[in-house]
């Protein structure tokens, strides 16, 4: 804030995650100085207790703080979502992999006592 009030700056810009969610997040860029002021069809002239010029001295700083808190926040919940899917994603790959070698192992055991019983009879025609 200093650099921007002292003009060594013309802007600053926020780039985060913008948690949409837990399968989408959004990369977001936000200028947060000068700050964007919304357009009013009809004006309307407000009466301060405070100077104007003193309240934007108090407030604009409160304003730069908590858009960088809020960007990260987002920032982390975003993360946290992008962990949670892939730690879901990982768990369902697992148990595929799992029910496969199962039934890779039933295979190859039925194979090996098919072919013993295979042996027994082949050994009991031939003893005949």
């Amino acid at each position: 804030m200093d650099l921007f009030r002292n003009q060594e700056i013309d802007a600053v810009y926020l780039v985060y995650n913008e948690f949409k969610s837990v399968v989408s997040q959004k990369l977001t860029l936000s200028r947060v100085l000068p700050a964007e002021l919304p357009e009013q069809a009809n004006p309307v002239d407000y009466i301060f207790e405070e100077p104007p010029a003193e309240m934007l001295n108090i407030l604009l700083p409160k304003y730069v703080e908590m858009e960088f808190y809020r960007a990260l926040l987002e920032s982390a919940a975003s993360e946290h979502a992008a962990r949670m899917t892939a730690m879901d994603s990982a768990t369902s790959n697992a148990a595929e992999m799992i029910d496969k070698l199962t039934l890779y192992m039933n295979r190859v055991r039925q194979a090996s006592i098919t072919k013993e019983i295979i042996e027994v009879v082949s050994g009991a025609a031939a003893a005949e």
